[in-house]
């Protein structure tokens, strides 16, 4: 995993002994070391500049001269007999390509050198050593190349310098190697240092920010700015991007780990073009040269995405891109290169493995590379396929306003306007076209060379426009936008108006264009889109010359093409069904005849077998002696309402009949609720005992429950006292309620306590009704000993009314019935005495939707203090006084301890 937070040592394996570490560039001494001391051309630069390292141009390293026997022509010089073209130079005879030499050479330290041949000997060849020799003069052009951008550097901190202490350049050479040995670093550090001081610029603060987040232990502070300011000026000091591109990878780049680099052009059609790559093999670069508009890639995923885009694995993303098949699992960064808030391409990076989350101090180093991209874009044209450069085109503002005064729209042209940094801040109006219309009613003259933002403060709101203006000079891509609102201020009121937009991007200017709708477009539109919307389509028909006038939604209709020709009224008849024949000669006599305006429906028959349920209505237009010469009118299809109509009867139809089922089914089901519980029962003949029992059916028929009772005498003279509740409605929980019932019935004849019935119960719950569940409490009453027995299974404990207080039976534990194929149920024993009240009721009772049950049992016990004289008024009473709104059946069973 890539961990932009812990940067590699950059590794350069062209580096002599003695250079810095992170830039490769030597220390800036009067000697300069070499890759092979033993061999030629080598030692320190001499004054008269014949060394390796000369100033006169006359060394291996040189810039423009010529190297003798063994040399090598640097920057473009011819080599002699035994020489190398190191640079674009050519070499004349002897020379041999190392590459096109089947022999391989085995290069040790200085020249002693080897040639193993065919035959695997190890004796000494002059091809090894000019191998040798080859290999080393281009390490020290790599180090030329190196130490040349680092004395750029050096010379511009001199610059600095010269205007800072105002002394001339020798002393500012010396003042600068100076205060660098003071400070113990090399002078190119020191240069560095110097040029972030006196630049404080986004680079300085990008090195200052990503050394506190790295700190790492091998990039010290003035490497990591040299290393940045190296790219910087490799940047700027190169002729193309590619150049750029190397220099990126090689100083900035690398020791972030990337392992390739590509700098892509942003066309004016929205096209990318390779400007640059380092890293990726020609062939690969040759494959990825230009990128058609709309085809998504890493690269436009990075135009789109201002802040830039970064890919944590190409693989997962699963977008295309230059060499992703080489490290498919990398990770990747696409960063916009722009200047001045105007985008000219994108900046790529690929990592060799997936990349975690970066920093950002360490996006802003990114950020500040992509910047120096788009200043490369901006001043240089990406080459061609063919390799040329070719000019970039920058249209002049005095054609744009040209244009701008041949359109019959309102049109701006627009300037970028920047702030002290570079930064985009607003446009100006530099043009107004002579159709301007300023919705707020302004003269030209007022609008005219203002600021966007100063004239129009309000595009920067809710209509996001001022935005689209900013994205459409960044990118280049036009923009488009119907019905959108433009808001004026004057005087602190706002004035709006409705306008359709067109921007678009020329050179480095934009032009905005609008058309402000007025009533007759409006009513147009309206017409329009109603009449589309109602698949409603128009004609016109002259009796007198036989021209036919229809609307284009009307050939829709028809299914018929634009160029064809409109069917006359008296054909009508040919192109609907046959039966339909009789009502249209109705309407075309009510029509031509009687003068009359007219109506008919028919079946349309189209040319490609469709056939549509039309109607059409049409009105003659009379002339002055009263005979119709044009009649107009219009065709509706009715197609859907017909077929909605003939839907709905069915529906009515099928609805009607399940009513019926439905009506019949809840029949059936009160009558067997009603014939096992009544809403009242007859008195139980047991002395010293009152019982009354209540049951109220839902009041909607469908919402049939599940709701019983029951109180019998058993052959033990106790009384069973019982209420329950099975789950759900409708005749499936009747049916399982009176297998419940009667089951319960039958098992109390067996003797057997309360607990034990519900355990029973439990058991035929679970298996013989069908999976249901249901909720019960039960008790047995002693007359003779004036006790309550009970037990409950999930289910509301009863109420004990003794004098003037109501309070619920302590709970006891019991699970639901049928939750479990067995369950044990807790028993309680109350003693009841004379004038006791106890309530057993069902949750319908105080079942509300907004309170809780704890609320509404509290309600009950308020209601059940009152003394009504009898057990029956007290029951009714609870039943009228019931806040509850489920809309369930209630049962309610009450005794009462008489003398």
């Amino acid at each position: 995993m890539s961990d932009l937070r812990q940067p590699p040592e950059p590794r350069n394996p062209g580096t002599p002994a003695g250079d810095h570490p992170t830039t490769g560039a030597p220390a800036p001494t009067d000697a300069h070391p070499s890759a092979d001391p033993d061999g030629p051309g080598t030692g320190p630069a001499p004054a008269n500049g014949t060394g390796p390292a000369s100033a006169n141009g006359t060394g291996p390293a040189s810039a423009a001269g010529s190297a003798s026997a063994g040399g090598l022509a640097a920057a473009g010089g011819p080599a002699s007999a035994d020489g190398l073209a190191a640079a674009g130079g050519s070499a004349s005879a002897g020379v041999l390509a190392a590459a096109d030499d089947e022999t391989s050479v085995d290069v040790g330290g200085g020249d002693e050198v080897r040639a193993a041949g065919p035959d695997g000997g190890g004796e000494r060849s002059p091809v090894g050593r000019l191998a040798a020799t080859v290999e080393r003069l281009r390490r020290e052009v790599r180090a030329a190349h190196v130490e040349a951008d680092g004395r750029a550097l050096i010379e511009m901190a001199k610059g600095i310098l010269v205007e800072r202490l105002g002394c001339g350049p020798a002393q500012a050479a010396r003042q600068l190697a100076e205060l660098a040995e003071q400070a113990g670093v090399t002078p190119l550090e020191f240069a560095v240092d110097v040029i972030n001081q006196a630049a404080r610029d986004r680079l300085s603060e990008v090195a200052a920010d990503f050394l506190t987040v790295t700190a790492a232990p091998t990039e010290t502070s003035g490497s990591a700015s040299v290393r940045l300011r190296a790219a910087e000026s490799g940047a700027l000091a190169a002729h193309d991007t590619q150049a750029v591109a190397d220099a990126l990878l090689e100083h900035a780049l690398a020791p972030l780990g990337a392992e390739a680099v590509a700098i892509w052009a942003l066309g004016t059609d929205g096209s990318l073009t390779l400007a640059g790559h380092a890293g990726f093999s020609a062939a690969e670069a040759g494959r990825w040269r230009h990128v058609p508009p709309g085809v998504a890639t890493v690269a436009r995923r990075g135009l789109t995405e201002r802040e830039g885009h970064w890919i944590h694995s190409l693989a997962e993303t699963g977008l295309p891109s230059i060499g992703q098949h080489q490290n498919p699992d990398g990770g990747r960064a696409a960063v916009p290169a722009g200047t001045g808030g105007r985008i000219h391409g994108v900046l790529e990076i690929a990592w060799p493995a997936p990349l975690d989350t970066p920093a950002p101090p360490i996006v802003r180093q990114v950020e500040a590379l992509a910047d120096l991209c788009g200043h490369t874009l901006e001043t240089s044209a990406p080459r061609h396929l063919d390799g040329d450069a070719g000019p970039r085109a920058t249209p002049d503002v005095t054609e744009l306003m040209d244009l701008a005064e041949g359109l019959h729209d309102p049109a701006l042209v627009l300037v970028p306007h920047l702030d002290a940094d570079g930064n985009l801040v607003d446009f100006r109006i530099h043009h107004v076209n002579s159709r301007f219309l300023d919705p707020a009613g302004r003269p030209r003259s007022v609008i005219n060379d203002a600021l966007l933002l100063e004239a129009y403060p309000m595009v920067a709101g809710h209509s996001e426009l001022f935005d689209r203006i900013e994205r459409v000079f960044a990118t280049g891509e036009p923009y488009r936008a119907h019905r959108m609102r433009l808001t004026a201020l004057v005087d602190d009121v706002p004035l709006s108006a409705v306008a359709d937009f067109n921007i678009s991007r020329h050179g480095g200017s934009v032009l905005l264009i609008w058309r402000i709708e007025d009533e007759t477009a409006r009513l147009a539109s309206l017409l329009k889109h109603a009449q589309r919307l109602g698949r409603i389509g128009g004609f016109e028909e002259n009796l007198l010359t036989g021209e036919i006038t229809w609307n284009g939604q009307l050939f829709d209709l028809y299914g018929r093409p634009a160029s064809a020709a409109p069917v006359p009224l008296e054909d009508l008849a040919a192109h609907a069904h046959p039966d339909d024949a009789v009502a249209i000669g109705r309407f075309l006599r009510t029509l031509l005849h009687r003068r009359r305006p007219a109506s008919t429906s028919f079946r349309l028959q189209r040319p490609d077998g469709v056939t549509r349920h039309i109607r059409v209505v049409a009105e003659p237009v009379l002339d002055s002696g009263g005979e119709p010469y044009v009649v107009r009118g219009a065709y509706q299809d009715i197609s859907a309402h017909h077929w909605t109509e003939v839907a709905l009867a069915a529906t009515r139809d099928q609805l009607a009949h399940t009513e019926q089922q439905a009506s019949e089914r809840n029949r059936l089901t009160l009558q067997l609720q009603h014939a096992i519980m009544p809403p009242a029962q007859a008195p139980l003949a047991v002395p010293g005992l009152d019982l009354a029992v209540r049951y109220r059916p839902a009041e909607t028929q469908n919402l049939v429950g599940g709701d019983w009772y029951d109180a019998v005498v058993l052959p033990s003279r106790m009384v069973l006292l019982c209420v329950g509740d099975v789950a759900g409605h409708g005749i499936e929980a009747a049916t399982s309620m009176v297998v419940l019932r009667n089951a319960l019935r039958g098992l109390a004849v067996t003797g057997a306590g309360p607990a034990q019935l519900l355990s029973w119960l439990n058991m035929v719950t679970h298996h013989l009704t069908g999976s249901v569940t249901a909720t019960a409490v039960c008790g047995l009453y002693d007359p003779d000993r004036h006790t309550l027995r009970w037990a409950r299974a999930g289910h509301l404990p009863p109420v004990l009314v003794r004098g003037p207080e109501a309070e619920p039976l302590p709970l006891v534990q019991g699970l639901l019935l049928g939750a479990l194929p067995e369950a044990t149920y807790q028993e309680h024993e109350v003693q009841l005495a004379v004038d006791d009240t106890l309530l057993m009721y069902t949750d319908g009772l105080i079942e509300r939707r907004d309170r809780s049950v704890e609320e509404s049992l509290a309600q009950l016990l308020t209601a059940a203090r009152t003394v009504p004289r009898t057990l029956e008024q007290r029951l009714d009473r609870l039943l009228t006084h019931s806040r509850s709104d489920t809309d369930d059946d209630t049962c309610i069973v009450g005794i009462r301890v008489v003398p």
